[in-house]
């Protein structure tokens, strides 16, 4: 039996601000835009490719804004997610990799290039270069 990752909530304290910047920043596609009830709205947004979406919304989660950090996004190009994202006016860090557990600014060895970006609550996402994956 597959077991497959369909949704992560993040919390997030304003709706409309999260949904522009994950879809024009980050370049989401918005699923859908559902109020259920009073105090319960459900923003479901997809990263290009992904099998696994993101919602931010009302009435979701007692965690507060922000509080999300190493979300992860793999690409096959790190330095063109990074020219992505700063074109796209997301605040995101130099390539980055590891180092004795410390990030250091440039290029690692295979698996070990990332860009960092947070989202205007301060989730905080790493991009990573996953080389072959496409």
């Amino acid at each position: 039996m597959d077991w497959k990752l369909e949704v992560v909530v993040v919390p997030v304290a304003d709706v409309d601000r999260a949904k522009l910047f994950y879809e024009e920043q980050a370049g989401f596609t918005v699923d859908h835009d559902t109020r259920i009830r009073d105090g319960v709205r459900v923003v479901q947004l997809t990263p290009p490719g992904s099998g696994c979406s993101i919602v931010v919304g009302t009435g979701l989660t007692d965690a507060p804004a922000g509080s999300l950090k190493g979300l992860q996004l793999v690409v096959p190009d790190v330095d063109r997610a990074y020219k992505e994202l700063l074109a796209r006016g997301v605040e995101v860090s130099p390539v980055q990799h590891f180092e004795a557990g410390d990030r250091v600014d440039g290029r690692g060895e295979v698996w070990n290039s990332f860009v960092f970006f947070n989202d205007p609550d301060g989730n905080g996402w790493a991009v990573q270069e996953a080389p072959g994956r496409r």
